[in-house]
């Protein structure tokens, strides 16, 4: 199990939406339904997405190889993505393409008790899908907001999962609404509306997602916290005269590579150095546990300027100097 709770998660959701899915389609042959078609598709995609995201898990766990030195990590972040526009994309447009036949081409509800204990029980296992996720998630999320918090995520599967859930709960509240409407009112059409409005709201989490895992791709550095931390390791060795260039990058989400130049006293004892060098690259990894790959390159000591200086984060200009 991962130690951020993902795989528990991402397991919960799998087998909720195996079972919705089924419980959906079984629906829609009663009741002809195009949002049960709809949501049934939806669950569908959903699993597909677990599916996807487990196949991440495995292949990132494979050990270095030549042509990939630093690992397969990111590969997370690849399935994740491909979860974001294939399968979130293929339902939301189905939906929307359903919802719309609906309208132009209406027919009555059969069978609509039907749609309506399918609809309630599918609501009951995505909210225990849902609740999983969330125990999951307030492990690592800290303070920060639910927004923060899967804008900041570095492993994909809690954001996927926590947005799947919660667009399927709200998906079965549109499609519930519909079939409702539908049948006080004897017209179909309101059926149509509620599998365009669950459409929509698969794209519009497509593009969530997309937009933030596109972000671990490029590469993206640590947290500001985790890059608080490397600093205060640095400002506390009394080998290190100065430093500069600290620059963190994800390789995966639970793998981070940490570069930085340092300044040594020039003593003239270059083993003396490099064991001091070994030392700090160790209070690092003791301090930041996913630092997995740590590289402080010594500088000249006649860069030094007599009082300890810090790098930019990430992302800033190189080689900018500001004192403590």
């Amino acid at each position: 199990m991962g130690r951020d709770g993902s795989q528990q998660a991402t397991l919960a959701a799998l087998a909720a939406n195996v079972g919705v899915a089924a419980t959906k389609f079984v629906a829609f042959l009663f009741t002809g339904s195009s949002a049960m078609l709809a949501e049934g598709i939806h669950s569908i995609a959903d699993t597909g997405n677990q599916v996807l995201l487990m196949l991440g898990r495995r292949r990132a766990a494979r050990e270095p190889s030549p042509a990939h030195p630093f690992g397969y990590g990111r590969e997370r972040y690849f399935y994740g993505f491909l979860v974001s526009v294939v399968l979130f994309f293929g339902g939301g447009l189905f939906a929307l393409y359903e919802g719309y036949e609906k309208i132009a081409d209406p027919h009555p509800l059969e069978s609509w008790p039907w749609a309506i204990g399918v609809l309630v029980a599918a609501t009951v296992m995505e909210a225990f899908s849902l609740r999983t996720a969330v125990r999951s998630s307030n492990r690592v999320r800290g303070g920060r907001s639910w927004a923060r918090f899967i804008r900041e995520a570095k492993a994909p599967e809690l954001p996927v999962v926590l947005l799947e859930d919660a667009a399927a709960l709200t998906g079965l509240a549109f499609a519930l609404a519909g079939v409702t409407l539908a049948v006080i009112t004897g017209n179909s059409a309101f059926d149509g509306l509620g599998s365009i409005a669950i459409g929509l709201l698969l794209v519009a989490v497509a593009v969530t997602l997309a937009r933030e895992t596109k972000s671990m791709i490029i590469g993206e550095g640590a947290a500001p916290s985790v890059q608080d931390a490397i600093v205060s390791v640095l400002d506390g060795d009394p080998s290190i005269q100065a430093y500069e260039q600290v620059r963190t990058l994800h390789l995966g989400p639970e793998d981070l590579l940490v570069a930085a130049r340092v300044t040594m006293p020039s003593s003239g004892d270059v083993e003396g150095a490099a064991r001091a060098l070994a030392e700090t690259e160790r209070r690092i990894r003791a301090r930041v546990p996913i630092a997995s790959v740590v590289y402080l390159q010594p500088a000249p000591s006649e860069l030094a300027s007599g009082s300890r200086t810090s790098g930019d984060r990430p992302g800033g200009p190189l080689g900018r100097r500001s004192s403590r």
